[in-house]
């Protein structure tokens, strides 16, 4: 399904017909579709909402480059345009950055009922002498090929080397989504956290290398009311990677099945 967010052509779709909603919040490059294993963990009892942010997916591409408050504002629109005022949010990676700030602002207009983060990116890790030197002299050499008289003579080489700088996610991004992504990698959340009022469970791959499970501690630690559920032997995608062991957790921590036990 499609709806109209702000001038912004959303995807969506909602599964499940229970009485309290629960919104997943995508990670980066994803579609809505990479979560229906998600949805269908609680979707029993559930109404379960899967949208695309805009610029992932099949939603329209922002205007220009959106930090992570912009698109915590953009889902405030669609949570309105959608008339949910209270629900349930689930963010992986990405998407986790967004809960974040949602849950630390003072007033937005519904409410965050609990929390669920999925191997959430926000906090940004202090770097090596190593990688302090690396990045010096990208920019160094950056500053140098830019130069047109380099390009000029060089082009082919240049255009090769631009192309295999940054992470897989930089290179496969639109030049406006990749405003988006640069902003939000060098934005560390770890402040926000003890603003998060919010019951939160926190379940980490251990495998982890985009957001190491060292992240999921500090979290763990922050987060006045954070539990931490670890998948052992999954990465970054553990929901995918241990499904029944995640279908588990998440089952039991929104009670599915209990009404039913007599």
């Amino acid at each position: 399904m499609n709806i109209e967010v702000d001038g912004y052509n959303i995807c969506y779709k909602i599964t499940g017909t229970g009485d309290k909603t629960v919104v997943m919040l995508q990670g980066w490059g994803t579609d809505l579709g990479v979560y229906d294993s998600v949805a269908d963990s609680i979707n029993q009892e559930y109404r379960f909402v899967q949208f695309d942010f805009p610029g992932f997916g099949g939603s329209d591409e922002p205007k220009e480059g959106w930090n992570v408050d912009a698109y915590a504002d953009f889902f405030c629109k669609f949570m309105q345009a959608l008339q949910i005022d209270k629900a349930a949010l689930i963010g992986h990676s990405y998407g986790g950055r967004v809960i974040i700030k949602l849950a630390a602002r003072e007033n937005i207009p519904f409410e965050i009922t609990n929390i669920v983060l999925i191997d959430s990116a926000g906090i940004v890790p202090e770097k090596s002498f190593r990688q302090k030197m690396k990045i010096r002299r990208y920019k160094a050499l950056k500053k140098v090929l830019n130069l047109k008289v380099i390009y000029a003579l060089f082009p082919e080489l240049i255009d090769d080397w631009r192309s295999r700088q940054g992470s897989a996610d930089y290179r496969n991004a639109t030049p406006v989504m990749r405003q988006c992504l640069v902003m939000a990698v060098n934005e560390d959340l770890t402040e926000l956290l003890p603003r998060i009022r919010q019951d939160t469970l926190l379940i980490w791959g251990d495998k982890d290398r985009d957001t190491p499970i060292g992240d999921a501690k500090i979290m763990e630690e922050k987060i006045p009311n954070a539990g931490l559920a670890v998948l052992s032997g999954a990465g970054h995608f553990s929901f995918l990677e241990q499904p029944a062991i995640f279908q588990s957790i998440m089952r039991s921590y929104f009670q599915i099945g209990v009404n039913n036990v007599h």
